[in-house]
């Protein structure tokens, strides 16, 4: 059977907020770790039936892009929930939620231009 290792890294200043966040894979395209500002680890527990999740942006992350972040991570939901499942409707509807993200993030750009 293959196996395949993801790695995280976290580094956390004196204040125990993160600094710096690197991941690596066995299977990514390219080889070595690389640098990013933020991580979403869900984890399904079957046992208790809920999600057990992990959150983590490092402090320079800018809010505008975190907001971003979250409605790519939800959008890219829409797209498992319609492989996995086969659900258009659920599907739909996740998309329908980034979309009116996305209009209100714009919104909120002209706002303080």
């Amino acid at each position: 059977m293959k196996k395949s290792e993801i790695k995280l890294l976290v580094e956390l200043d004196a204040d125990n907020i993160p600094s710096k966040i690197t991941w690596d894979a066995d299977d990514k395209d390219t080889p070595g770790p690389l640098e990013t500002n933020a991580i979403n680890l869900n984890i399904w527990d079957h046992e208790n039936r809920n999600t057990l999740r992990i959150d983590l942006w490092t402090k320079d992350m800018p809010v505008d892009e975190m907001k971003r972040f979250f409605i790519d991570t939800v959008g890219g939901l829409a797209q498992s929930i319609l492989n996995s499942t086969g659900d258009e409707y659920m599907a739909a509807e996740t998309n329908e939620l980034c979309d009116r993200l996305v209009q209100y993030l714009k919104e909120e750009e002209k706002k303080g231009s």
